[in-house]
């Protein structure tokens, strides 16, 4: 599976919520810059992330973005599953009946396995998680984390 923008840039636009909770509300103009993504896209990407009740926006003046869920709830499975859909390699991982080779071919055994690879270290990885990998490495001052 190769992650798209959607999902690499909504997970880094999480991690600069996180990063920076504790501060009030954050602009999302603020984020696009640190994140060096474009304001009209960072806004597409959040709107599934406030309605699934990740994200928290207020508009206004003094308006902004924060997380609703502390960032030890917040797994980067459910921020994929949600940006990105499933994160099966294949199509016929989710649905079997897409081809009627599923039944007995053996690469197909191998996409579960991999899958399977996968959704356990998404759900073992949580927001914090990548909070703490950041201080690690540095550079969250300017802002430049990538993922």
């Amino acid at each position: 599976m190769k992650l798209s923008t959607r999902g690499r840039y909504g997970l880094r636009a999480l991690l600069d919520l996180a990063l920076h909770q504790g501060e009030g509300l954050v602009l999302l103009k603020d984020i696009a810059r640190r994140q060096e993504v474009s304001l009209p896209y960072l806004e597409h990407l959040i709107a599934p992330l406030i309605a699934a009740g990740l994200v928290k926006s207020t508009r206004g003046a003094r308006g902004g973005v924060l997380l609703l869920k502390a960032p030890t709830e917040i797994k980067l499975s459910e921020v994929l599953e949600l940006l990105e859909g499933s994160i099966a390699p294949v199509d016929c991982i989710d649905n079997p009946k897409l081809c009627h080779r599923s039944e007995f071919c053996v690469t197909r055994d191998v996409w579960v396995e991999m899958k399977i690879a996968m959704s356990q270290v998404l759900d073992s990885t949580t927001l914090q998680d990548l909070v703490e990998r950041q201080r690690q490495k540095g550079q969250i001052e300017t802002g430049m984390y990538y993922i």
